[in-house]
């Protein structure tokens, strides 16, 4: 054991393996390989059989080797790998408890020396030096060099290793500590794929995209229905969506293996809608030159979904009655009921009650339809969606036209915001997918590149409005005129505008604050 070090002045070689090892150390990541090389560098450099590290494991109170180079007796040197012993145990207990390096000579003569470890008494270890891996924080293990072929152990030797230890103790608590870091990442990447999937899945159920109150009420409805065979009315303005909606319930429900089968009732005449309906017989009429199946025969145990069931005809309307009553249909000129088996969902695009009170409706047919109502809100009525949605169309068309994605500039984004939407989420994609396409390769899409009826209307004095600077500042401008808005529709009833908004009256509280809203 050293009790004392003189001052030893390195010469160049002494110098040319600190910046060896230190360079081996910072150019590997790969931390088994960095050791490799650094022992094998000491090996050669010191002229000794071999160099080895054992490292601390505090909570089982063992010693573990984790490298050597040693030139085992059998030739093996991965014998070594998976050696350990308690940490009280031979010389390396004794540095690992001291803190203290030691060098000896002639092993025999030493107490502290056993020769119970494979390792030695397979190298026959005659002397040796064990300095111990010291980090700020603790001792983590111990360096062996065993055994110098030529004279013997110098002070040099000793004080050199201890250089190194540092050197790589530091090396191998970064190891750790990146080791943790990576392990951190990966734990934050799984959560965040789990967050984001959770966020997939509530705004954005199968394409249908929304964060706002009034979707999250829609995709509530749809929990509870798409699990079941209930027949489905969807109501809702043009382009909100509906038979999107309806495809949703069927391909996540009981009988998404099932056909989907889908007819527009505003779009053919009274006889094409019933031939297309219940089908028909072979000579039921010109033309009819073969048997045909209708929409009910051809779902087969899935679902029909009958768009716009508002604009069928009177006639038609009886007769769909019948077919729900009965699950019975009879082709156009067939004399014969056929069994039938299916799901309705319907849509309309106007409201079926004020329909059925005005006259223009069965009211027996719309019970029927109607067992499970879900209403679409206008787009003017989410307009805290339309961000979600642009983003999404962009995205959509910028793949599908092979493009770099463009971004909205906060400008455009306004705009697109301030606008009614007429023709709701339809219109918006069109209004999307014609500004990707004006805009060419420009990767921002200003509101030059929309239609000129949503862009900025010019102010009073011939100037554009100024348009918030940035996307924090038009969200903010649009939450605040929503606030006004349901606050005005309430007669300033702050609970009854919280749960239009979708708020706690605590958080309306807190926006009419926000923005200093005077009622």
């Amino acid at each position: 054991m050293a009790e004392s070090k003189p001052d030893i002045l390195l010469n160049t070689s002494d110098l040319d393996l600190l910046n060896e090892v230190s360079t081996a150390v910072h150019s590997i990541h790969d931390l088994d390989e960095m050791l490799r090389n650094v022992l094998a560098k000491i090996k050669d450099v010191f002229g000794i059989d071999g160099a080895s590290i054992a490292l601390h494991d505090p909570q089982r109170k063992e010693l573990y080797f984790i490298q050597t180079i040693e030139e085992l007796a059998d030739g093996d040197p991965q014998k070594m790998a998976e050696m350990r012993f308690p940490d009280d145990y031979g010389v390396a207990g004794w540095v690992l408890k001291e803190q203290q390096s030691v060098l000896i000579p002639d092993v025999t003569k030493d107490s502290r020396f056993t020769k119970k470890l494979d390792l030695q008494q397979n190298l026959d270890t005659r002397s040796m030096i064990c300095v111990p891996l010291k980090t700020r924080k603790r001792v983590m293990g111990v360096l062996y060099a065993i055994n110098k072929l030529a004279a013997e152990f110098s002070q040099k030797d000793l004080r050199l290793l201890e250089v190194l230890s540092v050197i790589i103790a530091v090396s191998i608590e970064n190891a750790r500590l990146y080791g943790e870091v990576r392990q951190y990442a990966s734990s934050l990447e799984k959560e965040n794929y789990r967050l984001k999937t959770e966020c997939q899945a509530r705004f954005n159920v199968q394409g249908i995209i929304g964060c706002s109150a009034a979707m999250q009420r829609v995709f509530a409805l749809l929990d509870k229905v798409i699990d079941t065979d209930t027949a489905v009315l969807i109501q809702g303005e043009t382009g909100t969506g509906k038979e999107l909606l309806a495809k949703v319930i069927h391909y996540n429900g009981p009988l998404k293996n099932k056909p989907f089968v889908a007819e527009n009732c505003g779009a053919l005449s009274d006889n094409l809608l019933e031939s297309e309906i219940f089908g028909h017989v072979k000579g039921a009429f010109t033309g009819a030159i073969a048997d045909k199946k209708g929409l009910f025969e051809m779902a087969s145990g899935g679902t029909v979904f009958l768009d716009e069931i508002s604009d069928m005809p009177f006639s038609m309307q009886t007769k769909l009655l019948r077919v729900l009553q009965e699950n019975q249909i009879r082709p156009v000129g067939g004399s014969r009921y056929r069994q039938v088996n299916f799901r309705l969902i319907s849509s309309s695009n106007r409201d079926l009650l004020e329909q059925v009170e005005g006259g223009n409706f069965r009211e027996d047919l719309f019970y029927r339809i109607q067992v499970f109502p879900i209403v679409i809100p206008p787009l003017r009525e989410r307009r805290e969606d339309i961000p979600l949605l642009a983003t999404h169309f962009l995205e959509q068309h910028a793949a599908r036209l092979d493009r770099a994605l463009a971004r909205l500039t906060p400008a455009a984004l306004e705009a697109l915001m301030q606008f009614d939407w007429p023709g709701n989420v339809r219109q918006l994609e069109n209004e999307i997918e014609r500004a990707l396409t004006l805009a060419g390769d420009n990767t921002e899409i200003t509101p030059e590149y929309l239609s000129e009826r949503i862009r900025p209307s010019a102010a009073p004095g011939g100037h554009l409005e100024a348009a918030p600077a940035t996307l924090k500042e038009a969200t903010a401008k649009v939450e605040r005129q929503m606030v006004l808005e349901a606050l005005r529709q309430s007669g300033g009833n702050r609970s009854q505008a919280a749960r239009e908004l979708g708020l706690t009256r605590q958080g309306l509280l807190n926006k009419i604050a926000r923005y200093e809203i005077e009622l």
